[in-house]
């Protein structure tokens, strides 16, 4: 059993946002200009480039031309600031407006599941972070309070609004968090997402039986439709948030 002073030295639930202390001044030996956002836009910027296993608060320092206590001054720990990073990434998103008079949810729905799609493949590093933290920041919340919204819109019943949100946003961030991943392996090997299909596919060719699944699968494939990876993508995500949205439909129809 854990013992309660080791729970107050280790509490279970930390978060940059739960920080009670005030913002720090500036001191005279602290370089001029530097500040959170500034901080956390070198953040950002720095794992889009070089990803979240390369990332620690030395490399981001150099990155800035500043000494790591210079970057300590403005937060206690690499996990405050993946935080305030992860956050500011929400903030990319456009979202609409849930009370908008005639606005359809089904729409609505579309455009924020894209853009999170968008999201996740443009930062791959944030999928790892979501659900490690609390994500109580300010885009967070504007984010899940948009996407509880127009859950709310669909006329779900209550008790089905849960899962509707995980049934359309899991499904959001598995999709996004596997392309994003993928094209970002594409651009380590500095090939096309075309290129790199045409490689895995001789590569399955080749393992024992992987001749006779690809000719299985080919009917389908073609059926598929779209000349490049990338329209492939698309489309596969469309249809399957089509079908996220058709289920939502008939739930409100049986209810």
């Amino acid at each position: 059993m854990v013992a309660a002073a080791d729970r107050a030295k280790r509490p279970a639930v930390t978060s940059v946002w739960l920080e009670s202390r005030a913002p720090r001044g500036r001191r005279a030996e602290q370089p001029s200009g530097l500040d959170r956002e500034r901080i956390t836009a070198a953040t950002v910027r720095l794992l889009d480039a070089e990803g979240l296993a390369k990332f620690s608060m030395r490399r981001l320092a150099a990155e800035m031309g500043v000494t790591a206590m210079s970057v300590y001054w403005y937060v206690d720990t690499k996990d405050d600031l993946l935080e305030l990073a992860l956050d500011s990434i929400y903030g990319e998103m456009p979202l609409p407006d849930p009370a908008e008079e005639d606005a359809d949810w089904r729409d609505q729905l579309r455009g924020v599941a894209a853009a999170y799609r968008a999201l996740l493949i443009a930062h791959p590093w944030i999928s790892s972070l979501v659900g490690t933290y609390l994500n109580i920041g300010p885009h967070a919340l504007a984010f899940a309070g948009t996407v509880h919204r127009l859950i709310g819109n669909t006329g779900l019943p209550l008790n089905w609004q849960t899962a509707g949100t995980s049934a359309v946003f899991q499904f959001v961030y598995g999709h996004g968090t596997v392309e994003g991943q993928f094209r970002r392996r594409c651009a380590d090997a500095g090939m096309t997402l075309d290129d790199f299909y045409e490689e895995a596919m001789g590569a399955t060719r080749a393992i024992p039986g992987g001749e006779k699944l690809l000719e299985e699968a080919e009917k389908i494939m073609e059926a598929r439709g779209g000349d490049t990876v990338a329209e492939r993508l698309d489309r596969d995500f469309g249809h399957a948030l089509e079908l996220m949205i058709a289920g939502i439909e008939t739930m409100v129809a049986r209810a």
